[in-house]
């Protein structure tokens, strides 16, 4: 079941500047456009013992083997499973990955004025986290998802995809 995407605010020419935004608890966050393959619910999922708390499993996605991570696990996020749940298929090349958030809130195509630099934090990683966008009620955290994933996660994608 595909979801259709909410409405794009301040839509541009170029879909390189559009991210389809998403929450994680009460946080919202953003990935390019670009990246995104498609928007499902939230399958049934074939778990592979052994794994990481946030790699979830395996799904059949039309005769692919897709890998699913939690990207509120892996960021450290309590999950809120609700009707809203969805996975945004990944095209992360050479591999599909589905990636689990809590809701997919709309298309955004922030301008350049809007953009913020991402925060340093002192023994933290921030190199996931690609800008910040300022809207008028709340900033939203422009991400880049393969590396928000690390490198674990996308090996193991690629060694599914390979089976």
């Amino acid at each position: 079941m595909s979801r259709q995407l909410g409405k794009t605010s301040h839509a541009k020419k170029h879909s390189h500047d559009r991210y389809l935004s998403f929450s994680l608890g009460k946080e919202e966050y953003a990935i390019p456009l670009l990246a995104v393959r498609e928007v499902i619910a939230m399958p049934a999922v074939t778990p592979i013992p052994g794994s990481p708390a946030h790699f979830l499993g395996i799904m059949n996605l039309r005769g692919q083997v897709i890998s699913i991570v939690d990207l509120r696990l892996k960021l450290g996020i309590k999950p809120e499973r609700s009707d809203e749940t969805a996975v945004i298929i990944c095209d992360l090349a050479p591999v599909y990955i589905g990636v689990v958030v809590d809701a997919i809130t709309q298309v955004i195509g922030p301008a350049p004025d809007e953009l913020s630099e991402k925060p340093e934090m002192q023994g933290r990683s921030t190199e996931h986290i690609k800008a910040i966008y300022r809207t008028e009620h709340s900033l939203v955290l422009l991400i880049d998802v393969a590396k928000a994933l690390g490198v674990e996660d996308i090996a193991r994608a690629v060694k599914t995809d390979a089976a």
